[in-house]
């Protein structure tokens, strides 16, 4: 068993062993939850642990934090029911739904439907400032530490190099690993997509300040044509304390997704309460200044699951027909 893998099983154990029994509002909804995110450092993960206790105290079940490698591994255990919401990239779920990502081998996964808009994940690459790499040409043949395998960095960053002519050694692993490996030169650079600031690299720049690597605009537009699901996207001066202007690059946005066979009643609940959750997650993490309902028009593929619909409607947010389903 990796080690990774190894810090997952254990932290389900100590989630079944340490939840509290608590009555569920309805009978008919499931006795607990796991909401998927993904591993130590990441911005998924910092959101399952403050979603999971309130959601508990809301719904009135067990909702378990069950950290991950990140939107590929979160796809999977939705579709398979070793968890029953999460949260995704976009690009990451239209690969899955069209079954066209490698990680997919063909399969499209049909089982997950959106909930709430959550934030966007610009494209960072970086490299500490004392190393030599300044621009995206200085990448080429070096080791590039991407995030985990199963993480929106982990399933995007060879398309991105390649796109971009640069052929490097990508390295997977944890933000928290990661992080390490910047400081230690194990590798030279980050490249991956994730909301910002990571909490890993926040920590790693206390220790060494970092220099982010620019897209010029032919750069950004030859991503944009080979990835369509990516836009336009920055990164404001101060994110980072080694960001002193705004860093423009493209990223990619992110939704809480769950099962289609949810309870439409709990999933009303569900989604009410992810928006009060506001507050909280701002607290732990900035870029939920994003999370607006009017944010729903970010998803223009995967299908609502029909609890989500009936509360953006019941607030006058428009839901398109096509991605309403009945069921």
């Amino acid at each position: 068993m990796s080690r990774f893998f190894g810090f997952v099983f254990a932290a389900c154990l100590l989630a079944i062993s340490t939840s509290t029994t608590v009555l569920a509002a309805n009978p008919d909804w499931p006795k607990t939850l796991a909401l998927a995110t993904s591993s130590p450092g990441g911005v998924f993960y910092v959101y399952g642990e403050t979603l999971a206790p309130f959601l508990t105290k809301r719904l009135g079940i067990d909702v378990n934090h069950l950290p991950t490698q990140g939107p590929v591994h979160n796809v999977k255990l939705i579709e398979t029911g070793g968890a029953q919401f999460g949260i995704v990239t976009m690009g990451v779920a239209l690969q899955g739904w069209n079954g066209t990502g490698d990680w997919t081998m063909g399969k499209q996964f049909r089982s997950m439907r959106a909930l709430v808009p959550l934030y966007d994940s610009p494209l960072q690459m970086f490299a500490l400032r004392r190393s030599s790499i300044t621009t995206v040409a200085d990448l080429d043949g070096k080791r590039v530490c991407v995030g985990p395998r199963a993480g929106t960095g982990g399933a995007y960053a060879s398309h991105i190099l390649s796109t971009l002519g640069i052929s490097a050694d990508l390295k997977y692993g944890s933000f928290d690993q990661m992080s390490m490996e910047l400081l230690s030169s194990d590798c030279a650079a980050v490249v991956t997509v994730l909301g910002a600031p990571v909490p890993a690299f926040v920590t790693a720049e206390t220790k060494e300040p970092m220099r982010f690597i620019a897209l010029s605009s032919e750069q950004i537009d030859a991503l944009r044509k080979a990835m369509p699901e990516f836009s336009l996207s920055r990164i404001a001066a101060g994110t980072y304390s080694s960001l002193e202007k705004d860093h423009v690059t493209v990223g990619i946005y992110n939704f809480l997704i769950g099962r289609a066979d949810l309870p439409e009643d709990m999933v009303y609940k569900l989604v009410g309460s992810v928006h009060e959750a506001q507050p909280l997650l701002i607290k732990a993490h900035s870029s939920a200044r994003e999370m607006r309902p009017e944010n729903v028009d970010k998803n223009t593929f995967l299908p609502f699951h029909p609890g989500a619909v009936r509360y953006y409607r019941e607030i006058g947010i428009k839901i398109p027909d096509e991605l309403a389903p009945m069921n």
